[in-house]
């Protein structure tokens, strides 16, 4: 990947994140380590703003890979294309990040296919190497390259799930939902409301969390609940906002919708 093209990958303005713990010395230190981090946490808990911020603050290029069960190992190191009369070699999106000291980002690694997983072992211990078959070549990581992947424990399964083979060649750092003091600020700062409203909206979704267990798999994200700032924000009632962002996307459930929905309009 040229110079010109791998500028494109870089995080121009600072991604706002507010701290939850000690996740950002953490990840510094695995950065001058030289260290793989996997991230664990819920889906749309922060891990991938997290990310960005860190690649913001340690001014490297951010190279993410939405990981999915048919993403093959030549998807991730590259692959000889036909042009013309020519066949010429494409980088893929991790050894572009190798190449040029990138931070690559597979997020919800656990999706990939097992033996794709496996390509990422020699970048992940002392070697920092990554192996081009079809080139005949080796490709040394520089200083500055960083893998970094992220999963969601709650979805683990037999058949999803990371071998103890790959698990331990990372540092880890957990993800949870932040506190309602610090998920108040963010929801007031990214879904453009006042505190007041962000704050009953984290209500609404600390209560829902609390449904988990009793039929419902997974919480209600800071994420959604950002999205239903911006609803509110937009001059969407807030009833309406909640239950569209916070009702129908998380389950199909007729009982659980209703159970949310009167969550919904006890705090509203």
């Amino acid at each position: 990947m040229a110079e010109s093209a791998i500028q494109d990958y870089r995080v121009a303005t600072e991604p706002f994140y507010l701290p939850v713990g000690r996740e950002i010395e953490l990840f510094e230190a695995a950065h001058s380590a030289r260290l793989p981090v996997i991230l664990k946490g819920p889906t749309g808990c922060g891990k991938t703003r997290f990310v960005e911020h860190m690649a913001w603050r340690l001014e490297r290029p951010l190279i993410t890979v939405a990981c999915h069960e048919d993403l093959s190992s030549t998807d991730l190191v590259g692959r000889f294309l036909l042009e013309g009369e020519e066949t010429i070699w494409h980088d893929g999106p991790l050894t572009s990040a190798v190449r040029n000291g990138a931070i690559c980002y597979l997020d919800e690694v656990v999706e990939a296919r097992k033996d794709t997983v496996v390509i990422i072992h020699p970048l992940t211990d002392h070697r920092r190497r990554l192996p081009i078959e079809k080139r005949g070549t080796i490709l040394e990581a520089p200083e500055d390259f960083m893998l970094v992947v992220s999963y969601n424990p709650g979805y683990q399964s037999i058949l999803k799930d990371l071998k103890q083979s790959t698990r331990q060649r990372f540092v880890a750092i957990e993800f949870n939902y932040p506190t309602p003091e610090i998920e108040t600020e963010i929801v007031a700062r990214e879904g453009g409301v006042d505190e007041g409203t962000a704050r009953d909206l984290v209500l609404i979704g600390q209560k829902v969390r609390n449904l988990r267990g009793h039929g419902l798999e997974e919480g209600v994200s800071t994420r959604l609940l950002i999205y239903a700032a911006q609803l509110i924000a937009l001059g969407i009632p807030p009833v309406d906002a909640a239950r569209v962002a916070m009702s129908s996307p998380i389950t199909d459930d007729l009982e659980l919708q209703r159970s949310i929905q009167e969550i919904i309009t006890t705090v509203i």
